[in-house]
């Protein structure tokens, strides 16, 4: 019998790269999505891909009521992917009541109802946890340093309250998989980053400016410590990011793991500058870009990459698809959604 997972957010960017990856794995899939920041279209171009359709609930995870109503109508959910959650940085700032409202009572209600319950749970979070790490590449036993925005911050308090929660539950086995800079789409092109309204992050706004949508790039600072003085992060494919998930759920499921509650960074352990970045896609793609250097931006850090490690040697997972592929994937799911209609 298929294994039953609950994935929230599973419109969304990662969340629908991993729907696909999951249903290739076996697993029967149930979305929890509110819409937010996703389509509904999506699904359709999953069944496209994945040749079934995955179960699709409209939820609003700040609901408690109804989270708890949910779950309890499904009993047969033996996993959990959260990635349900506001995650633009800049927007963070500017709007930090937004990020704790949502990002907190999203996954406080998700634990609370599913107490009592044995469930495999493996959460979404980020690189940002570490701030500006003191040496790199950064371990996952580097200290966590002051978060530099209020996303970053929801991410530090939430994986703190996974830690106390698995510790007190024995009921619960979580992973939290801290990711690097999620680029690309899936080989197909009909699925990828759909950001409404303006991007907030570098690779879509690279690829809207090449298509005419955005006017010129914006790379914000380069008077950074860094070899060309722009920012550096570790780009990591979506479906490279999705697989890890399958390799931590199936940790989860043959009891492999050492404590019941586990990190791993989720990178490819190189970093990549923005500008970088740039002329990666100008490489792969053959477009030319126009950009230009504007300010440096609040909440950004200066550089960081990922020691994967411990990823490839406990969950056998390493990173296959390198920046060329990010950016000829993103440059392709672009071309395909600018002649489709998103509802």
């Amino acid at each position: 019998m298929k294994k039953r997972l609950l994935v929230t957010g599973g419109v969304g960017y990662i969340g629908s790269h991993t729907v696909v990856e999951l249903m290739n794995a076996g697993y029967d899939v149930v979305i929890v999505d509110n819409l937010n920041n996703s389509s509904i279209s999506i699904l359709d171009q999953i069944f496209e891909i994945a040749g079934q359709k995955p179960e699709f609930r409209e939820l609003d995870l700040c609901e408690e009521a109804k989270v708890a109503q949910f779950v309890k109508d499904n009993p047969s959910i033996s996993g959990v992917i959260h990635f349900a959650a506001h995650k633009a940085v800049g927007e963070s700032v500017q709007n930090p009541l937004k990020y704790y409202r949502n990002n907190f009572f999203s996954i406080l209600n998700l634990l609370t109802a599913f107490e009592g319950r044995k469930v495999n749970f493996v959460f979404s979070s980020s690189c940002t946890v570490y701030g500006q790490p003191t040496q790199l590449p950064v371990t996952e036993n580097a200290p966590v340093q002051k978060a530099e925005s209020p996303y970053g911050n929801t991410k530090q308090v939430a994986e703190e309250i996974l830690a106390e929660v698995a510790a007190a539950n024995t009921n619960y086995n979580i992973i939290s998989l801290r990711y690097f800079n999620p680029v690309g789409a899936h080989e197909s092109a009909l699925i990828g980053e759909l950001p409404i309204g303006v991007p907030q992050n570098l690779v879509p706004f690279i690829t809207q400016s090449a298509i005419g949508k955005r006017g010129p790039i914006t790379v914000f600072g380069d008077d950074y410590n860094t070899p060309d003085g722009s920012c550096i992060r570790d780009y990591i494919h979506v479906v490279d990011l999705a697989k890890a998930h399958i390799a931590a759920l199936k940790r989860q499921e043959q009891d492999k793991m050492m404590s019941k509650y586990e990190v791993f960074n989720v990178g490819t352990g190189k970093g990549s500058s923005v500008l970088e970045a740039i002329t990666t896609f100008e490489a792969a793609t053959g477009v030319k870009l126009n950009y230009v250097i504007g300010p440096r931006r609040q909440g950004d850090i200066e550089q960081v990459w990922g020691d994967v490690a411990k990823a490839s040697s406990e969950l056998n997972w390493e990173a296959q698809l390198g920046l060329p592929e990010m950016m000829r994937s993103a440059w392709a799911w672009e071309n395909y959604i600018s002649n489709k209609k998103f509802n």
